[in-house]
């Protein structure tokens, strides 16, 4: 295994999780990793080590993310899947399906980014208030209030649709 394959199989499936999350794409989360990836790889070097490199690496995901969000093309192909969605379902759309807490998943990204962030990096990558305020360049009381308010939506959601409160994670 090269260098590059191991750095890719270190990181790689974890930033595709955040980048999708973002994107609720899984083409544009696997483009949006692979640039981050061979951006770091190639710019290891010059790591300064202010914070750790997984710190680097997800803050490098979230600025990719926010661009393409940010991005004509992807404004473009939004207007694209809502007419797809009127006519059938979408391949994303099967990926949340197959997945084990289906409800709970659609209903996190459903949320607004802002809540959505700061769910999926508390519950689902296990940092803190603290660290996420690092990665989002905000305090971390700004994190806290943020997780209280989407924690708010989501209980809104899941009543929405019917669930009942038990999930096997507890969430």
């Amino acid at each position: 295994m090269t260098r590059l394959e191991k750095f890719i199989y270190d990181h790689g499936d974890e930033l595709l999780r955040l980048a999708y999350t973002y994107v609720k794409n899984k083409q544009a989360a696997e483009d949006i990793v692979q640039d981050v990836l061979l951006k770091a790889f190639e710019k290891q070097s010059l790591f300064r080590e202010e914070a750790t490199y997984r710190t680097y690496l997800y803050r490098m995901t979230i600025n990719r993310s926010y661009d393409y969000l940010r991005s004509w093309h992807y404004k473009n192909t939004t207007m694209g899947e809502k007419i797809q969605h009127l006519f059938g379902r979408s391949t994303e759309q099967d990926i949340v399906t197959k997945s084990e807490n289906r409800l709970l998943a659609q209903a996190v990204l459903s949320l607004p980014l802002k809540y959505r962030e700061v769910i999926v990096l508390t519950y689902y990558l296990d940092y803190s208030s603290e660290e996420i305020g690092m990665l989002l360049n905000c305090s971390s009381a700004t994190v806290r209030t943020r997780l209280a308010r989407g924690r708010k939506k989501l209980k809104l959601v899941l009543k929405e649709d019917g669930f009942d409160g038990t999930i096997e994670n507890g969430y």
